[in-house]
């Protein structure tokens, strides 16, 4: 299986919920030049296509294939592109509230105050969700570029999503996913203040229907509820196929 971190997110925050996953296979979490957070090593002005490139060459470094690919928030928006562009690698897709099939959410709206009261009196839970919301929020305001809606990253800004947040979605891919009739399920948490369920179903549409597995948490649940994460994904894993049907 390889893990792919929400847009601008080390791997190492996943770190107990990977832990989680390996007691039943091998796990991959690479850190994506110009899409995962690295200390001392700035996002790059990358394309989800340079991105998806990067990840095809790490499998061929590894020999690992056809994997499992699982995309988190923005790692499900690589995880799909990658999906489409590298259709003899990718054996299963899961995607873990992901952006995708519509326009990028707008990330800024949906954090919430990191100072209020009741946030901290919710417990470690609700404060983790809001602490991996602020990694994913724009640090200044969006700017339009020509190529917005594959754009991930700007130089020295880990966790800024200005290039993205107002981008347009992957339908394409997704359609072309479900003519290929690849193996998918999607995860989704009601308490999402980020995707909301409406846009996971919009996706789940373009995909031609796969299952929703639908679990409590918010945003960042695979981050502030790993045992739950793992339990999740043995069951999603359980649940669709390895091979395509024919």
């Amino acid at each position: 299986m390889v893990f792919v971190p929400g847009w601008g997110l080390t791997p190492w925050i996943y770190r107990h919920a990977l832990a989680r996953l390996a007691r039943s296979c091998r796990v991959y979490a690479p850190a994506i030049p110009g899409f995962s957070g690295v200390p001392d090593r700035p996002l790059d002005e990358r394309t989800v296509a340079d991105c998806a490139a990067w990840l095809g060459r790490f499998l061929d470094a590894t020999g690992l294939g056809p994997v499992t690919l699982v995309g988190h928030s923005f790692g499900g928006a690589l995880a799909v592109r990658a999906a489409d562009d590298l259709p003899d690698r990718i054996a299963r897709l899961v995607l873990v509230n992901p952006v995708g099939a519509e326009g990028w959410p707008d990330v800024e709206s949906a954090v919430p105050p990191l100072g209020d009261g009741p946030l901290w009196e919710r417990g470690a839970a609700a404060l983790g969700d809001a602490l991996a919301l602020r990694m994913l929020a724009p640090t200044t305001p969006p700017r339009r570029t020509a190529t917005i809606g594959h754009d991930v990253g700007a130089p020295g800004r880990v966790g800024r999503t200005d290039l993205i947040a107002a981008g347009g979605g992957l339908t394409g891919e997704l359609n072309r996913l479900a003519q290929r009739r690849l193996p998918v399920a999607l995860m989704w948490s009601r308490g999402d203040r980020l995707i909301s369920r409406a846009s996971v179903e919009s996706l789940r549409a373009c995909l031609g229907g796969p299952p929703v597995f639908t679990v409590a948490g918010g945003h960042g649940w695979p981050i502030t509820d790993p045992e739950c994460f793992g339990h999740t994904m043995r069951t999603v894993l359980d649940r669709i196929p390895t091979e395509v049907a024919s």
